[in-house]
């Protein structure tokens, strides 16, 4: 049985943040526009950056001065959750644009959720790191139930666009560096049940996995759940000058990053 040809992006240079979003909008158009097919992609971030759900205040939740100092990015995300502090050697950031009308994936959101964290969890499995769904949108390992994927999700213009990190290394002191947590007593309480609670493929494993492997494991894993074959393809050169365009003019905007 033949089976659906989704295309596979991705390229060994990491991308700014402010690209990195552009383009998974940018994609997201083009599936709208049936100019491509359904799409999954793997990323990382040059610099490293903070982002921030499409509902958070970046002033209330992002130290932006500190981010300067250290030369990191932030954004706010089109989608919704929590603050990320994505890590240039400890990330690996996939995303999924999907028409909604696709039969592969459900309607209901959890479930297109838990239909998708399946895929990373078959992935993870090839890299030996037995895991589990947590509803609404987390992964977390089976034997300690430390959290290594986060994921979050928005519909827009009939697509169905999901992005979510892989955590192969976690510096959890640094992240809350970037963040605003006001009280000193409760910031070390907060990092200190942050370390408690997340974990990476480092941390479990000894090692850190080449990016080349983990994305190789995840192509593995989304082929496997959803029943697709993905196909390497390139981007578009209206998808690359879109996302330009889309970086530039949205994500890059002071009233975009501070509208909240």
């Amino acid at each position: 049985m033949t089976k659906e040809k989704w295309r596979l992006i991705w390229s060994e240079e990491a991308a700014s943040c402010y690209y990195n979003m552009g383009l998974d909008k940018a994609v997201q158009q083009a599936v709208a526009n049936n100019e491509v097919p359904n799409t999954i992609r793997f990323y990382r971030w040059k610099p490293s950056a903070v982002s921030i759900g499409y509902f958070q205040s970046m002033r209330k939740v992002v130290n932006v001065e500190k981010c300067k100092e250290l030369d990191i990015d932030y954004i706010r995300r089109l989608t919704g959750g929590g603050a990320v502090y994505h890590d240039f050697e400890g990330e690996l950031t996939y995303s999924i644009n999907c028409l909604d009308s696709n039969t592969k994936l459900p309607q209901d959101i959890s479930k297109i959720y838990e239909k998708i964290c399946t895929g990373v969890i078959l992935g993870l499995k090839q890299l030996g790191i037995n895991s589990k769904f947590v509803p609404i949108n987390d992964i977390s390992l089976t034997s300690n139930d430390k959290k290594i994927s986060g994921n979050a999700l928005t519909r827009r213009d009939g697509v169905v666009l999901q992005h979510g990190t892989i955590l192969r290394k976690v510096n959890v002191d640094k992240m809350f560096v970037l963040l605003i947590v006001p009280d000193i007593k409760v910031k070390a309480k907060m990092i200190s049940s942050a370390k408690e609670r997340v974990s990476s493929l480092e941390e479990e494993l000894g090692y850190a996995p080449s990016f080349s492997d983990i994305r190789k494991s995840l192509t593995y894993g989304f082929e496997e759940e959803l029943e697709i074959e993905l196909v390497k393809q390139e981007l578009t050169k209206e998808e690359h000058t879109q996302a330009e365009k889309i970086a530039k003019e949205l994500f890059q905007d002071e009233q975009w990053l501070f509208k909240r």
